[in-house]
């Protein structure tokens, strides 16, 4: 079911304001974190509408957890990342979703600790946006 107030299941103007679409998967829609302070940083929404991973069916969730599973995979080839932090909040979304974060040793912001979730730090060019995702579409 479509809930118009979610950025998720709604998309449009909510999702713009944070994320670019890439592609869906069996149970899931990547979308590209518009902040990329780490690249390659991106969400796996849930396809439905749930609240909470326990919400889904055995099955479902099985293949949720596997379009998490095949966006980090595609994370670590093409970023080459020190380790993906994952995240699974939704104090104030409740909308099931990961946030797949790349670390880097490198990154002297974060490395080490939580990463944030909006810092504001690095946003793309249009061109730059376009190249990232036509990238992660061909590896995905």
């Amino acid at each position: 079911m479509l809930h118009e107030d979610c950025s998720y299941c709604a998309e449009g103007a909510l999702l713009d304001a944070f994320g670019i679409k890439i592609c869906e998967l069996p149970m899931s829609k990547v979308i590209l974190f518009k902040e990329q302070s780490h690249r390659g940083r991106m969400i796996v929404a849930c396809k439905k509408h749930v609240d909470d991973i326990t919400d889904l069916s055995k099955e479902d969730r099985i293949q949720f957890m596997e379009d998490v599973n095949r966006t980090a995979e595609c994370i670590h080839r093409l970023f080459r990342p020190d380790k993906i932090n994952f995240g699974a909040y939704g104090d104030t979304m409740h909308h099931l979703h990961f946030h797949l974060v790349p670390k880097y040793r490198d990154d002297e912001f974060e490395w080490g600790g939580v990463f944030a979730m909006n810092p504001g730090r690095k946003t793309l060019t249009a061109e730059e946006y376009d190249e990232l995702i036509r990238l992660i579409r061909e590896n995905i």
